[in-house]
């Protein structure tokens, strides 16, 4: 395979440009472990390395992650270095849980479109899908929502899907599709196929046993990625998936599979947060004071809509939420920034 199969396109050639120089080649990386990369290049894929002394030779200082598109060096000596990372064009990034310091942490880069995966075996937690719009809208990524296990569930049985597509939409008409989905029957795969195009990258993100290897597998038509069951007792999935993966389709387009995230906490997330929840950015533009933090203040425009109904309390709560996890996080990051 060469790097068209990997995504490499003139939007690519262009930003590689910025990094480009004679002894170095271009190439994408498929997956970390270790601070060792498999990379995709024009001759194959590869193993290189971030910390060589190639790569301290070039000032690398940033960690690549996958997705990222990067310059190599072939050392006679140390073998493949990987020397620079390529300006992304979309990043997701998370805070880090605590036990890991609380960081900032870019999960994957260079995505196009984002699944936000869920099954209909459990209820959709419409409080974890309005947290990672948020955490992929402020990625530069297009978000669509996809919604698994599809023939799990009666005919009847519909309020799943209506309530990932409310708060989808934003409860206004914001445009993020919705795609119902069944590996099993083939139901919705077509279109989710359709969002990759020829050198498209197509990252999915959800909890373990939301069913993203398993739909992997039904686009690639073979069983690519392990897949596991769920436990009964709690829904659960075990997670087959441990690192992030890069996967050409054939025929076109690229696939990124993840481990399922039991934390998604959110990293400078503000214009994200923002246009998940544009129905309450366009309240408070009526609230008396510009600043209002929509809690006590007199006027509020956007407290008196939860009171009359047009606003649900539960969408209000989730956001009055988010809001305080960025508003508790800025001084974290004021001090990593000195």
């Amino acid at each position: 395979m060469g790097l068209a199969e990997y995504g490499w396109e003139d939007r690519v050639a262009a930003q590689y440009a910025a990094v480009a120089a004679p002894d170095r080649h271009p190439a994408r990386v498929v997956q970390v472990q270790r601070g060792l990369c498999t990379v995709a290049t024009e001759d194959g894929v590869r193993t290189a390395s971030a910390y060589t002394l190639a790569s301290r030779r070039a000032g690398f200082d940033e960690d690549p992650v996958c997705g990222d598109w990067v310059a190599v060096v072939d050392d006679p000596d140390e073998g493949l270095s990987l020397v620079a990372v390529v300006p992304r064009w979309s990043a997701i990034v998370r805070q880090q849980p605590e036990d890991r310091g609380g960081g900032e942490q870019v999960l994957i880069a260079n995505a196009d479109s984002v699944g936000v995966v869920s099954g209909l075996d459990r209820p959709v937690s419409v409080n974890r899908l309005e947290r990672t719009l948020a955490l992929v809208r402020d990625s530069g990524a297009v978000p669509v929502v996809i919604l698994t296990k599809a023939d799990l569930i009666d005919d009847g049985e519909v309020d799943a899907v209506d309530a990932a597509a409310a708060v989808a939409a934003g409860d206004i008409g914001v445009d993020v599709d919705v795609i119902v989905t069944s590996a099993t029957t083939g139901l919705g795969v077509p279109d989710v196929r359709a969002l990759t195009g020829p050198t498209r990258t197509l990252a999915f993100l959800g909890p373990s046993g939301a069913g993203k290897s398993t739909l992997i597998n039904a686009l690639l038509g073979a069983e690519v990625q392990a897949t596991g069951e769920v436990r009964t007792k709690d829904l659960r999935g075990r997670h087959t998936t441990v690192t992030r993966d890069l996967i050409p389709l054939p025929g076109g387009g690229v696939l990124v599979d993840t481990p399922g995230l039991r934390s998604l906490g959110l990293w400078e997330a503000e214009e994200g947060l923002a246009a998940t929840f544009t129905d309450i950015e366009e309240l408070a533009t009526r609230c008396r004071f510009r600043d209002c933090r929509h809690v006590s203040e007199p006027d509020c425009a956007v407290r008196a809509a939860v009171a009359r109904g047009e606003l649900a309390e539960r969408r209000f709560e989730s956001w009055h939420k988010l809001q305080s996890e960025l508003t508790q996080q800025r001084p974290r990051r004021r001090r990593r920034r000195t």
